[in-house]
């Protein structure tokens, strides 16, 4: 495991960064290399890296406010990879990794974690490739924010006796999968609209069928 934060305001006790602890993710540590990302299929035939959403979607998806999303693009902290806004008339599109730490970000935020552990959070998170966000945990006691990777590190870090807080990042990825497959989203390469499952649609359709 990983961890944000320098680890001297409160951290676990008795956590080291050797082989089978917790370790905690420091801005200037070096994790292991990035997998590529894998092609994973999203609603219409398109994978993954090639579906963008536009900032409503992802607000809807990741459960935040528009306002923050602007902010939080503004201030570098959760910027958009697929396409920036430039000017007047363009639209950021968001990836779907770009959602998943979007609502990481937010959990932490609530939970009182300090903007500077998220931000080193946050770049960890898009170092790491899809199969490591599926199986990870994140773990925060207000002052450090640690990766778990196995049950048995969540255990290390929870025999510390103080409150922690903790993100399975595999139940984030799948909450924001079933939010966005009932939203619409944007193929990058031709811009075409993918039209989510939503069930209030089919409905909609349904009655447009019945008039």
């Amino acid at each position: 495991m990983r961890s944000s934060g320098d680890g001297t305001a409160g951290g676990a006790p008795g956590l080291s960064s050797g082989e089978g602890g917790p370790y905690a993710l420091h801005s200037g540590q070096a994790g292991r290399v990035p997998t590529r990302p894998s092609a994973v299929s999203m609603d219409g035939g398109a994978p993954s890296e090639q579906v963008g959403y536009r900032g409503p979607t992802a607000c809807a998806a990741a459960g935040i406010t528009y306002r923050q999303l602007d902010y939080w693009a503004r201030t570098g902290l959760v910027e958009p990879s697929v396409r920036a806004a430039y000017g007047s008339g363009t639209q950021r599109l968001y990836s779907f990794r770009d959602v998943v730490v979007l609502k990481v970000v937010k959990r932490f935020l609530d939970t009182g974690v300090s903007l500077q552990n998220i931000r080193t959070t946050v770049r960890h998170l898009r170092e790491r490739g899809f199969t490591d966000l599926e199986r990870m945990t994140l773990m925060s006691d207000g002052a450090t924010v640690y990766e778990c990777t196995s049950p048995d590190e969540v255990h290390d870090l929870l025999q510390g006796g103080q409150g922690v807080f903790g993100i399975a990042v595999g139940v984030v990825w799948r909450d924001v999968e079933s939010a966005l497959s009932q939203l619409h989203g944007e193929r990058v390469d031709t811009g075409e609209t993918l039209v989510g499952n939503n069930p209030a649609d089919e409905l909609a359709r349904r009655r447009h069928r019945a008039v």
